[in-house]
């Protein structure tokens, strides 16, 4: 069971996702907070898998809720579920730590999907979300590249090994790896694991 802590300022948001969430077979809303401080205080007392973590809240917004869970639980897993698909809003989440970020207007499959994948040590990124960070990054480095780092990464993902055992090979915590892969989603344009594991397979010759 994937326990899931939503946060949203909203109560019919809140209700609604928790409906949506809780109607899933391997899903459980474990608790709800109404804004980033309260998000933070229920890393300690319900120790989820998954924050779903909207943006846009009073007081502590979801940047910094973000900023704090993962500064006392690296390996936190957040992904962000807003309605704002800008270069500045999608960037600061990613930097905070955010693993994934997905729009409300996706469906609710899409939802539960990007949980799953989350929570698997994936980085489920909205394709329009993707498309600003790729801009973004093509914008600011026309000749990016791979850095060696994860290029290792990539070449394991296209191996089809998990985040767990890329972090054993390499020697590297598992939220590194995620950080890594969410680099890597944004350099060659894909939104999946699967998508980066065929680009690995098509363009990374060997070493």
């Amino acid at each position: 069971m994937i326990r899931v802590v939503v946060a949203d300022d909203h109560a019919v948001v809140r209700r609604g996702l928790q409906e949506l969430l809780d109607a899933e077979d391997d899903i459980e809303v474990v608790g709800t907070a109404r804004d980033g401080e309260e998000a933070h205080a229920l890393l300690a007392s319900v120790q989820p898998d998954v924050f779903l973590m909207d943006l846009s809240m009073p007081g502590v917004d979801g940047i910094e809720a973000t900023r704090r869970i993962v500064a006392d639980d690296p390996d936190a897993t957040i992904v962000v579920l807003t309605s704002f698909v800008d270069r500045k809003g999608i960037l600061a989440a990613l930097s905070a730590g955010a693993t994934g970020y997905i729009l409300k207007d996706a469906d609710a499959r899409e939802v539960s999907a990007a949980i799953r994948a989350a929570a698997a040590g994936e980085s489920p990124l909205d394709p329009k979300a993707a498309r600003v960070l790729l801009d973004a990054r093509r914008a600011a480095r026309p000749d990016a590249t791979l850095s060696p780092r994860e290029r290792e990464v990539l070449d394991l993902v296209g191996e089809g090994l998990a985040n767990k055992q890329i972090a054993r090979r390499l020697g590297i915590t598992e939220r590194t790896v995620k950080a890594h892969l969410t680099s890597v989603f944004q350099a060659i344009g894909v939104t999946d694991r699967t998508q980066a594991a065929l680009w690995a397979r098509e363009h990374l010759g060997p070493g």
